[in-house]
């Protein structure tokens, strides 16, 4: 069960890492409060409309970080599409590939943060719209990885991703999971997928509810033994790392948390910088913790990212 790496760079490659993502912004609202029918008005400490999604959140992070990073999308031609395209671009993320649908509207997420905690509303709109015959093959040539989050929410993806995935193999790529939480607490489907999958992605509660275990190391054996790698994030409790029945542990790195919006796709881009340069999976999973805790410093999901020399501070050679 080896890793599925591919050289740093071929003559076709032009992208580190191409993610196949939903596009919407996040409305932030942070304060000490619960929110209450009944027209009762309580008051926030601040309100900012940032960078949302999963996937976009990722790509940010892996840029920040200077990799190379195309996204693969579709988005409304509306105020929040634009601000989202905007600001991926202004992060150097190439969205050349966006696809425009100005028939229907792009999705956004409210979420009530209460320092380390949220809860959260979404209005998918085009959330679910990407399907994988949207990625074409010219694109997957360019690329060295591919990387797709919110599973259970891009439903349009689920027919054609395992395949997707295969393709991006037969071209040289690696590919990465990080399905989210599963808003029917369902956590089907993933069988397959998981079988091309190299790096799987999970946080705690997914990775003990797609086993259907109770004991994280031992969904972390069994997820595994399905993916070629499986990174668990445990929270303030750092994260583990299970490669041929090989578990690693890593602690986190205690920071003041401002909003821990963002950081479980901070994590994720930490560990496929180390994956994607050929680190040992320990050293991997060491910067994973670091940029995902890094990433909880400042309010949204991208503005607390690290540059790749910010993290290195924390992570031994």
């Amino acid at each position: 069960m080896g890793c599925h790496v591919p050289c740093l760079s071929t003559t076709m490659t032009i992208f580190d890492i191409l993610v196949a993502g939903e596009i919407n912004p996040d409305l932030i609202l942070s304060g000490d409060v619960l929110p209450e029918f009944g027209q009762v008005e309580k008051l926030l400490d601040s309100a900012a409309l940032t960078i949302g999604s999963s996937s976009a959140i990722f790509a940010c992070a892996a840029a920040r970080l200077g990799l190379k990073v195309a996204f693969a999308g579709i988005s409304g031609d509306d105020v929040f599409g634009r601000f989202m395209l905007d600001e991926m671009q202004g992060r150097g993320i190439d969205t050349s590939q966006v696809v425009i649908d100005p028939s229907r509207a792009t999705g956004i997420s409210v979420i009530l943060n209460r320092s380390s905690d949220r809860a959260i509303l979404t209005f998918p709109g085009l959330i679910p719209a990407l399907k994988a015959s949207d990625v074409p093959d010219s694109l997957l040539r360019q690329a060295r990885h591919l990387h797709v989050a919110s599973y259970f929410l891009q439903t349009n993806l689920h027919p054609g991703l395992c395949e997707l995935f295969q393709r991006a193999r037969s071209h040289g790529a690696t590919t990465s999971l990080d399905t989210n939480y599963d808003p029917a607490e369902e956590w089907l489907g993933l069988d397959e997928l998981l079988s091309v999958t190299d790096v799987f992605l999970p946080n705690e509660a997914e990775a003990l509810a797609i086993a259907h275990l109770t004991d994280v190391e031992a969904a972390a054996r069994q997820l595994a033994k399905a993916a070629g790698l499986a990174a668990v994030k445990l929270g303030a409790a750092g994260a583990l790392a299970c490669e041929a029945d090989t578990v690693i542990r890593s602690a986190s790195l205690p920071v003041n948390v401002v909003d821990s919006v963002g950081a479980g796709d901070s994590f994720d881009a930490g560990f496929l910088y180390g994956y994607l340069h050929h680190w040992s999976t320990e050293r991997s999973l060491r910067m994973a913790c670091v940029c995902g805790a890094l990433s909880m410093r400042k309010p949204g999901g991208t503005n607390g990212q690290p540059t790749v020399e910010e993290a290195l501070r924390y992570v031994p050679g």
